[in-house]
């Protein structure tokens, strides 16, 4: 339900999905609806109870300020519901979306897409341990979810793959921000320390010249550069049998980061072609189906948003101390 700018996306996958029926698309503004379902061949429905009338799980694409009210409203009609990130604007409202969830036994997932994308599903085998995370994602500006400022609309991607890879409970968190375009922060950073030692640093944009999607991980093992809006990357680590090279003899001619291949291997980080957007709702369809548990759970949007909502904490506070001290 929704189809706006990424709502009808779903639509056109969900409608394309194999061993999964489209039910329909119902959305608010019914001159939106008859366009995207004339365009993907979808029956559009006259009213959100009819849709969750004939349907086992729906796709919640609205506003996320709208995201418990329709997620509560399909949980209750008896429907399991895929939810686009955030969960929700607030701890509240998703403590009562996942509340709702566990007392009637419906399967919440979350859409944190980037779980998906063909270079980090490549790069899993790699991933050990990780101790320094740094990610950019950084976006022109366009005039659509606006109700949020850019934490919970693009960097939260990034609080989510970083919660996944470290697996460890924050202990520091420093983030500054500043409002450009909109009456929410358009440019953020955010610095977290982990349980463990593990350290990142994640910058979001929506007001940059293009579009920048990259993520790297120094670990024990080595080092990955992934571009996410690429699908490809590599990684790095010091070939086999050789020893770490604090103190060891270089061979001859290792004075320069070319000659360094004689002892670093580098390879190839390759995804496939699947798109992210698909592999994400056929797990949903298989969660449903009763064949997998969901890869992306509300409990795992739930800690995200939580992360999220301390670092854009963090930037109002600094944005209300650098006003007042300009005052």
């Amino acid at each position: 339900m929704g189809v706006g700018s990424f709502g009808c996306h779903h639509a056109r996958v969900a409608r394309g999905l194999a061993g999964a029926t489209c039910s329909g698309i119902y959305d608010t503004d019914d001159r939106r609806a008859e366009a995207v379902g004339r365009r993907i061949g979808a029956r559009i429905m006259p009213s959100l109870d009819d849709l969750l009338a004939v349907s086992d799980g729906v796709v919640v694409a609205v506003p996320t300020t709208a995201h418990e009210e329709v997620a509560v409203a399909a949980i209750r009609a008896g429907t399991h519901v895929f939810i686009e990130k955030p969960i929700a604007p607030d701890k509240e409202s998703a403590d009562r979306i996942l509340k709702e969830a566990r007392s009637r036994g419906a399967i919440v997932q979350v859409g944190h897409v980037e779980r998906f994308n063909p270079a980090l599903v490549a790069a899993r085998p790699y991933l050990d341990r990780p101790l320094f995370v740094e990610s950019h994602r950084l976006a022109p500006f366009v005039p659509r979810s606006l109700d949020v400022a850019v934490v919970l609309d693009l960097m939260i991607h990034d609080v989510d793959l970083l919660c996944t890879l470290v697996g460890r409970p924050v202990t520091e968190l420093a983030a500054v921000g500043v409002p450009v375009l909109s009456r929410h922060v358009d440019i953020a950073n955010a610095r977290v320390s982990f349980e463990g030692g593990a350290v990142a640093n994640l910058t979001a944009s929506r007001v940059s010249v293009s579009t920048v999607r990259k993520l790297r991980v120094w670990q024990p093992s080595g080092y990955l550069s992934l571009d996410l809006a690429a699908g490809k990357g590599e990684f790095y680590r010091l070939k086999e049998g050789v020893s770490v090279l604090d103190g060891v003899p270089l061979p001859k001619g290792v004075s320069s980061l070319a000659g360094l291949a004689s002892v670093v291997e580098r390879i190839p980080i390759r995804g496939d072609r699947t798109e992210p957007l698909a592999a994400e709702l056929s797990a949903f369809r298989d969660a449903v189906a009763g064949l997998a548990p969901p890869p992306v759970t509300g409990e795992d949007g739930l800690r995200a948003l939580e992360l999220a909502l301390a670092i854009e904490q963090q930037i109002e506070d600094h944005v209300a101390n650098t006003r007042s001290a300009s005052a």
